[in-house]
């Protein structure tokens, strides 16, 4: 019997795509990505602004300038100095673990080397940044009305905060010391708070630095310089240590001197201003139909229908009396013409585009209403106490407030009863003369 030898099938050689998804290997910089600390590190600085921002959302979700300014002092006090000890840590990982030889041997350039394994010091946390003001940008503009996000700030913000992250990578490689991450930490949050508290124009340099005027706007050039700044300090830092071997090293002296040049233009600014501009289009008055009228800036639009609700029972009362108001304004600028009388702050008072607690925010329109600029020596003398009386006595009688805020019912009771006691014309002829008198000189506040 005769054996049949049969030779093995052809092996069918890969389509030139299925080998190259074969042959196909992951960057360094993706790999290095998605180990160690740098995915925590990202997920940290996004927990950190969302629940610092969340706790304090009925201060910020109404107007954008005060939601760029508590993300950007967010990230800066706090994020900073956690991606600077995070970074820290991160760069001693190959120390700690015997592999830096390892790591050193790799068939790259030191320089090449160094940019891979900071990657997740510096972008994590800058993702981080960003996914964070993008929520909380997010959640904003449902109750925003004039004005925009300064987004070139916010921008500014992600890239100082990428430069602590490779700064903090540089000493953590440069330093063997295990507790350097956490005390330079609190180094930097200790500097960064400093910064941005001082007096000087030096505050301008911080990523912490903090802006409250709401009718402002950056001037546009400083977004770009506050990145050219951060950026140019890592810069140096990474050549200095990348090329330390190397004769390339003056290298560094390049960001070095952009880092210089951005500095010196930030500190020109003015100490107390800073880059920060008056813009006549967000001061701009815009005014309900009313009399008196209700008028607020376009940065608090969404709440002009609020205010006009909650002042409507005061100018029934005030409407036709003389000395009454023409217009209540709001805004940075205060009265500016005769018969304006200025309006409490009503974002300070509002959650979301809206009055909680109308009725407050009255009473604190008709107590500013009956505030007289006094000079000193004024109101002294033996009708004193009782003109303070009558004055929260009218005050009450007009807007009164919720059980617990008012003063002492036993002081002003008597008042406000006689108030409530007289007729409609009565009443109408006594809120125009005590219109009329200067509540600094109480002999003239007239007794109900």
């Amino acid at each position: 019997m005769t054996a049949t030898l049969t030779p093995p099938p052809a092996s069918t050689p890969p389509s030139p795509r299925t080998a190259g998804r074969a042959t196909r290997t992951p960057k360094p910089v993706l790999i290095e990505l998605r180990r160690g600390l740098g995915p925590w590190t990202g997920a940290a600085v996004l927990l950190t602004i969302l629940v610092t921002m969340y706790g304090k959302a009925p201060g910020w979700q109404g107007r954008w300038a005060d939601a760029t300014n508590m993300l950007h002092v967010t990230t800066g006090m706090l994020v900073g100095p956690l991606a600077l000890a995070a970074g820290c840590w991160q760069g001693g990982r190959d120390r700690r673990r015997g592999t830096l030889d390892l790591w050193e041997s790799a068939p790259r350039s030191p320089l090449r080397r160094l940019f891979v394994a900071v990657a997740p010091s510096a972008l994590w946390p800058a993702a981080g940044v960003l996914l964070g003001d993008a929520v909380c940008l997010l959640a904003t503009w449902p109750y925003a009305s004039g004005g925009r996000p300064f987004l070139e700030l916010l921008a500014a913000d992600a890239v100082a905060v990428a430069a602590l992250g490779a700064i903090g990578h540089v000493v953590g490689r440069t330093v063997r010391w295990r507790l350097t991450a956490p005390l330079l930490g609190i180094i930097g949050y200790v500097g960064l708070g400093i910064g941005a508290y001082s007096h000087q124009p030096v505050r301008w340099l911080s990523p912490a630095s903090e802006h409250q005027f709401l009718w402002d706007r950056p001037v546009w050039w400083f977004g770009p310089v506050s990145m050219a700044w951060t950026a140019g300090l890592a810069l140096t830092a990474l050549l200095a240590y990348g090329l330390r071997r190397a004769r390339l090293r003056p290298l560094a002296l390049v960001p070095l001197a952009v880092a210089v040049a951005a500095a010196a233009l930030i500190l020109r600014l003015p100490t107390d201003e800073g880059p920060w501009r008056p813009d006549p289009a967000l001061a701009r008055p815009l005014c309900d139909d009313g009399t008196p009228q209700v008028c607020l800036t376009a940065v608090d639009e969404r709440l002009l229908p609020e205010v006009s609700a909650a002042l409507a029972p005061l100018n029934a009362r005030l409407k036709g009396l003389p000395g009454a108001p023409v217009r209540w304004v709001g805004g940075p600028f205060g009265p500016a013409r005769p018969g304006d009388v200025e309006l409490p702050d009503a974002a300070a008072d509002a959650v979301r585009g809206r009055l909680p607690h109308p009725d407050l925010y009255l009473n604190s329109a008709v107590s500013w209403l009956f505030s007289d600029t006094c000079e000193p020596g004024d109101g002294t003398g033996r009708d004193a106490e009782r003109a303070s009386i009558i004055n929260l006595a009218v005050i009450e009688w007009l807007a009164p407030t919720p059980l617990g805020y008012g003063p002492d019912p036993t002081v002003v009771r008597p008042y406000i009863d006689r108030l409530r006691a007289k007729s409609p014309a009565a009443q109408r002829d006594y809120l125009g003369r005590y219109l009329a008198a200067n509540t600094c000189h109480p002999d003239e506040v007239p007794v109900p």
